[in-house]
Formats: C-alpha cells, structure tokens, sequence
C-alpha cells in the first residue's frame, strides 16, 4: 500500500503557501469580495489562494488532476487533489477567524474516489490538522511538532457534545424536527460551523456534527482527518466519505443514533 507520505508533505507546503496569501489580506480594509451565482461569497483570497495552489500542484504533480471550488476540474486520472482555499468565507470577510484552507488528495478505488490525505489549515486560529491513509491523525505546528489525536470514546446521547452549523438548511430538508429532537438529547450543543466541528470530532472535544448540504470540496480533507483519528464519517444517507452531499462525523460509538435522528422526516 502506498504510504502517502511525500503527499503529505507536499499538501503542507501548499498550505504554508496558502496561509501566507490568505492571512495577508484577511481583515483587509480593501477585501474586493463578489456574490457567486448561488449566492455565496467570494473574495480576492480565496480565488488568489486557489491559483497559488494550482500553479504549485502543476508544477510538483502534472499527472494529478486538480478540482477546485473557484476554478472547478482540470486534468484526469487516478489521484485527484481536491481545494477548498477559504472554507468559511462568510467568518473571513466579516474578519471572524472561524475559517481553513482544506487541502485533499483523493485516489480512485472501488465505488469511486477516496480520500488518501487531507490537510486543514486555520492559520487566523494558529491550528492545523492532517491525516495521511494508514498514518493516523495529527494536529501542530508542522510534522516535525504534532501531537496525534483520537476522537472520543462517550457512548451515550445524553453526555455527547453535538455541533451543527445553522438550522435553515435542516428546515429546508425537512429534517428540523429530528434535528431538534436530537439536540434534546444530547448533553451539550453547539453552532461552530464549517470545518471546525469535523476537526473536534476527531480531537475528541465534540462527539458529533452534521451538515445538510455541501460540496466535495468541503468534506474530503475533514472526512480523512476524522477516519484516521477513529472516527466515523459519511452522509446523512450512511454511506461513507465525502459523496452525499450533506455530511455525519461523530466518534463511531454513536453514529447510527445521529443519523437515525437526522433523517426523521415528520
């Protein structure tokens, strides 16, 4: 089995380059930010921090494929790097520092692609997690200073800690009943948003998170970093990794608790 490890580090690097770029303008009294046709925001950084990448990916792995959320699919093949350059740009142009570059590799297999590795860098947070497939899951400054982390083992809804991001999109679904129903349950909830619950998961501090709705882009790399700390992540449907479109994490212990909640439609 290939150890994905020269990926890794190279995923660090792209990041380190990404971090640079994004914090240099974040706060930026002249953040040029544009509405996208599905009514999200976009600003400078984030497509500055994608074009950064892609030219380093071109260069370092020509062969691999490149999907991105601003500038979409380029190339083909078996090993495809996966970018999110600012996830969580609502936080990054109002100047919360609730935001990451999600850097991912993914590597076709049986049912499709899979993600092989992933980094998450918050650089406005002084964090940064990753996994590489088979090596387990670190946060840290950089591989030379990293702690590895493992999610955490409660076994029961009412002592479990759950964060979600907001409660339209559940309303939309028709899942808020169940939803709340499940917030009723739990010890403690709440609204983190975006990458970070994913990352607490696998660190242990939170037991589980739910999305309704989301790209590729926004789950590979968080999707790695929680199977390899032990955790459990698929889609709202139960089916494992970054393909449903909607996301479920949680320590495993409790997973089939969350979704059976998540999808009460009534």
């Amino acid at each position: 089995m290939p150890d994905y490890l020269d990926d890794l580090r190279l995923a660090h690097v792209l990041a380190d380059a990404a971090d640079a770029t994004t914090m240099a303008r974040f706060k930026a009294l002249d953040l040029k930010v544009e509405t996208k046709p599905d009514m999200t925001p976009v600003s400078e950084a984030d497509k500055a921090a994608e074009e950064l990448i892609r030219g380093h990916l071109q260069r370092a792995r020509p062969r691999d494929a490149i999907l991105g959320e601003e500038y979409g699919i380029e190339g083909t093949g078996p090993r495809r790097w996966v970018i999110d350059p600012i996830d969580g740009t609502k936080n990054y142009v109002r100047g919360v520092p609730v935001w990451a570059t999600l850097i991912s590799l993914m590597e076709a297999g049986e049912g499709g692609y899979h993600p092989v590795v992933g980094v998450v860098s918050a650089p406005a947070l002084g964090r940064r997690w990753w996994a590489a497939k088979g090596h387990g899951a670190f946060t840290g400054r950089s591989l030379s200073a990293a702690s590895r982390i493992h999610v955490s083992r409660v076994g029961k809804l009412a002592d479990a800690s759950f964060a979600y991001s907001s409660l339209s999109g559940w309303e939309e679904q028709g899942r808020l009943n169940g939803f709340l129903d499940l917030t009723r349950e739990v010890w403690r909830t709440r609204a983190y948003g975006d990458f970070w619950p994913y990352m607490m998961v696998a660190e242990g501090s939170v037991d589980l998170c739910a999305e309704p709705e989301l790209s590729l882009w926004d789950m590979a790399a968080n999707a790695i970093v929680v199977t390899e700390a032990g955790g459990t992540f698929t889609g709202l449907d139960g089916r494992p990794g970054p393909h449903s479109g909607n996301a479920a994490a949680s320590n495993g212990l409790l997973h089939d608790e969350l979704l059976g909640y998540l999808n009460q439609r009534y």
